[in-house]
């Protein structure tokens, strides 16, 4: 057969699995036997491993199950529901450990307790009681809005309906997974690829009454809003879950020292296979809810708690090519493009290379036997080379000195911080045409962490950048939604859909919004620091103004956390004419939010510094205290610095006097505890 007519039977199979996945999931009424649904569903996967051209996003192999058609209510979660980060080694926990004694100003030899729960591959819940009573179930969605999903939950036996106990608070949110364990998965339907998306494709079932024909599990271990709070620490929480009725995991063991979370968890590892239920790592909670709230957030993560991954699995597999793709910084990054192999029961095809350097480091060849690994069981990567099985005309890959897509001349960039080149590869993208580089920011504008668009995903970008449909975010706005609800694929309700997917992102905190243009150097925390200082988009435009801007980034300077990498980026970017017509014209669609700061504060308005270290708090916490009562940090001491705060121990000597030059109030420590308790 020829291309077009393969094609043309490829389509038609994808068409009749996406009609079945639509009667089954969506309507509950299967139009095929499983055994004719499985016969096309393998000669679907058999003509993508033949033809690598084929693969449409409708296909098995790239979604599990069939999206209900009709949306659930989204509600905002009272308590945000955090993502966690992630540790991979020992090494990794210890820094973590570190980190939390620095900051709560702990001696090493000082034992702090932890929580170490097993991590439930599974889908995550909230659920909320008043007076005993469960009223409402939802999802995590993205953090801050979650899907009403309580008729769904409902039908899970693990979830009481009703607490009768004595002392129970009044409004208690409960936190947990959901899940199907291995023995149940077994005999439900396999259309599912595992545990854990059956669990979520049973909870998305608009009739709750297809959710209750699935054996669902559900595992406490957390919580949102309790009032009142009747308990001090996350173990006694634990404790009292299971008095409310609710299961907690067996496996919960709490642990002090490095030595006892090592034994633990190679414990856990070594009972995996044989664990009834997916687990992928293990969760470390500072067991003292004083010491949590002392702590508090970093970005969208605790800093009182981690997730210890469980060690990768690995492969091996031979490098068919090296394709070098350009990301939304300039960044050339080598992919090895690999024979497909199942890695811990995920078919990989591509490789992470990282960067010239590590090529060279490894000594990484097309044609090269090598050994991969999937880091945290999610991206693969390049272990190592078997260099016994490598051939005899084997040759070294040499790294472009062009950009593949624009053909700019590479460069790689001073490190302002290392005082060296930097180890990528950047295509400068000075003509601002690099279509690599304006798709991958497109990608980056609409993602979860930015603007957050609801189903307007990587594979949906790249189709409407193929179609010339969009070139820069303000183009996502200007979209033609009739003529996409005629595109393959899509429909007048997918098309509806997308349209007020996008609506709704318009309405963007200014940090996100910062963060969403896509500025060099400038992550979430960066963004956050900028918006802590703007608080508002207008402030924020005056950047755009040449005559302002060199003012302003001389004040930016002395912020703290911002340095000059994060100042010659903004320079840079907001010097690009091509980059203030893009924002400005993005701006007009939106509605850019004002930056929330405590009014309130006993800092409010007021700027402040420190130096030396104090004796009962450490740095970190005393600016974290600051920014939480309305106040903004300084890093260098100038006229619009209110109070310079300094610690017994070595503060520099510098700061003060330049803060004596220009009539600084300086505090000492006694002084600095007194402000705090005025």
């Amino acid at each position: 057969m020829k291309n077009k007519e393969i094609e043309k039977v490829y389509l038609n199979k994808i068409k009749k699995i996406k009609k079945y996945d639509k009667a089954y999931f969506d309507k509950d009424n299967p139009v095929v036997p499983d055994k004719i649904y499985d016969e096309i569903k393998k000669e679907i996967l058999d003509l993508e491993t033949k033809y690598k051209h084929l693969k449409h996003k409708d296909s098995p192999s790239s979604k599990i199950g069939y999206k209900p058609s009709g949306k659930f209510k989204k509600v905002k979660h009272e308590v945000q529901m955090l993502s966690l980060s992630n540790a991979f080694s020992l090494d990794n926990i210890e820094d973590f450990i570190k980190k939390i004694k620095n900051f709560l100003n702990i001696k090493d030899d000082q034992k702090i307790t932890f929580s170490a729960e097993p991590k439930i591959d599974g889908i995550s819940a909230s659920l909320k009681y008043i007076d005993g009573i469960f009223t409402l179930g939802l999802s995590r969605g993205d953090g801050k809005t979650g899907e009403d999903i309580t008729n769904n939950l409902k039908t899970i036996n693990d979830i009481p309906k009703r607490i009768d106990a004595k002392k129970l608070p009044k409004i208690l949110e409960v936190r947990g997974e959901v899940y199907i364990s291995k023995f149940d998965f077994k005999k439900i339907d396999k259309k599912f690829a595992n545990p854990r998306n059956a669990a979520g494709g049973s909870l998305r079932q608009k009739d709750h009454n297809v959710t209750k024909k699935i054996p669902l599990k559900f595992v406490a271990y957390g919580f949102g809003i309790v009032e009142p709070a009747n308990f001090e620490k996350q173990s006694e929480y634990l404790s009292l879950l299971k008095t409310w009725g609710f299961n907690t995991n067996p496996l919960n063991k709490i642990v002090s020292t490095l030595e006892e979370i090592e034994k633990n968890y190679k414990t856990i590892e070594t009972q995996r296979s044989m664990i009834d239920y997916d687990l992928d790592g293990l969760v470390y909670k500072v067991d003292s809810l004083k010491l949590q709230n002392r702590l508090g957030f970093i970005s969208n993560s605790p800093r009182w708690a981690i997730a210890h991954k469980f060690s990768s699995e690995k492969g091996f597999s031979v490098i068919k090519n090296i394709e070098i793709q350009v990301g939304r910084t300039g960044a050339l990054t080598p992919v090895a493009k690999i024979e497909p192999i199942n890695v811990g029961g995920v078919v990989v095809s591509n490789a992470t290379l990282h960067n010239e350097d590590e090529i060279n480091r490894k000594d990484i060849r097309i044609g090269d036997t090598i050994c991969v690994q999937r880091a945290g069981d999610v991206i693969p990567q390049v272990l190592y080379v078997d260099k016994s099985k490598r051939k005899k005309n084997s040759k070294k890959f040499n790294f472009p000195s062009k950009c593949p897509s624009c053909g700019s001349k590479t460069i790689k960039e001073f490190n302002y911080t290392t005082k060296k080149k930097d180890a990528v590869t950047r295509c400068p993208d000075i003509k601002f045409d690099c279509k690599d580089i304006l798709r991958e920011k497109l990608k980056h504008f609409a993602s979860k962490e930015a603007l957050n668009i609801d189903g307007f995903g990587k594979k949906i970008i790249q189709n409407f950048w193929d179609s010339k449909m969009i070139k820069f975010p303000a183009d996502i706005f200007n979209l033609n939604f009739k003529n996409i609800s005629k595109m393959d694929g899509w429909g007048d309700l997918s098309a509806s859909n997308l349209k007020k997917a996008i609506e709704e992102s318009k309405n963007i905190s200014l940090d996100k919004f910062i963060f969403s243009i896509g500025i060099r150097h400038i992550g979430q925390e960066n963004a956050k620091t900028l918006a802590k200082y703007f608080l508002n988009i207008s402030k924020f435009a005056e950047l755009f103004e040449k005559s302002q801007r060199k003012k302003i980034l001389n004040y930016l300077l002395e912020l703290d956390g911002i340095g000059e990498t994060q100042i010659n980026s903004l320079e840079v970017f907001f010097s690009n004419n091509n980059n203030l017509i893009a924002v400005s014209n993005t701006i007009k669609h939106l509605n850019i939010i004002d930056y929330k700061t405590n009014k309130s504060g006993i800092f409010y308005g007021k700027t402040i510094m420190f130096t030396g270290g104090l004796s009962k708090m450490s740095r970190a916490e005393a600016k974290a205290l600051v920014e939480k009562e309305g106040g903004k940090i300084l890093g260098t001491a100038s006229k619009k610095l209110n109070y310079l705060i300094v610690g017994d121990s070595k503060p520099t000597i510098k700061k003060i006097e330049k803060a004596k030059q220009f009539n600084i109030k300086i505090i000492d420590e006694n002084g600095w505890y007194s402000l705090l308790n005025r």
